[in-house]
């Protein structure tokens, strides 16, 4: 069953001349609980898609719906994880940072306290509680990130390229690391990457995206049993695939 829905969804940027028409008619939906992918060339509207669903900009047509309602705004039951490590409050210890979104939500100290030890605890990072976040490393940053967004137990996980600054061995430790957790929560997960092996490696399904302005240019199935090996002959053949569906014009 559906639980993402995007129908006929375009957005256009405003310009001094004529709008900038980023997104065009772009329709797919997302199964509860399945880990999806956006693929596509810089500037094919990726983030910006991922913005949308978040609820950060609106549709210029075209609806989007969670869960049966249609996104107007922001909302509790979404998640959001950027790239940009300064997305944690610097004065805020790791077990502050993930604490924040129960704040918000008027969660009591103690129940606070005990949340978001049990996500550190997630993303193994509960020895690191009061540390802050220029005291840990980028991967590290990224946990807390990830362990924050999960918090307040949103439905719906959005990533925006959050391993992208990494160096490449805290990448694929990271994609290990997020594997598990979307395999113990079953979140509804919607993750922008440019990089197809960290695509195959993730996904349950990649949507790829057409240079601009963004289209479905292909959706491809990842039919590959985890933990997947990135030097398999059937991963490659995945990651192949791909790639032709990003240089089709």
């Amino acid at each position: 069953m559906s639980y993402i829905e995007l129908s006929r969804v375009s957005y256009d940027y405003a310009a001094i001349a004529d709008p900038v028409t980023a997104l065009r008619d772009v329709s797919f939906a997302v199964s509860a609980s399945e880990f999806l992918c956006l693929v596509g060339r810089s500037g094919c509207g990726k983030t910006t898609l991922l913005n949308l669903v978040a609820g950060f900009l609106r549709p210029t047509s075209g609806q989007i719906r969670i869960a049966g309602q249609a996104v107007s705004g922001k909302g509790v039951d979404r998640g959001v994880v950027f790239q940009d490590f300064a997305q944690l409050f610097p004065w805020r210890t790791a077990q502050r940072n993930v604490e924040f979104g129960l704040e918000m939500k008027g969660i009591g100290a103690v129940e606070r306290a005990e949340t978001a030890r049990r996500f550190l605890r997630l993303v193994d990072l509960e020895r690191f509680a009061g540390s802050y976040p220029h005291q840990l490393s980028g991967g590290m940053q990224q946990r807390v990130a990830i362990a924050r967004a999960l918090a307040y137990n949103p439905s719906v996980l959005l990533m925006d390229e959050p391993f992208a600054a990494l160096d490449a061995l805290t990448r694929d430790e990271m994609q290990r690391l997020l594997v598990d957790v979307w395999t113990e929560t079953r979140k509804t997960v919607l993750y922008v990457t440019h990089n197809v092996a960290e695509a195959v490696y993730l996904a349950d399904r990649v949507i790829v995206l057409s240079p601009h302005p963004g289209t479905v240019a292909a959706e491809v199935k990842i039919t590959l049993p985890r933990p997947r090996d990135p030097l398999s002959l059937p991963f490659l053949e995945f990651q192949r695939a791909i790639v032709g569906h990003l240089g089709a014009r």
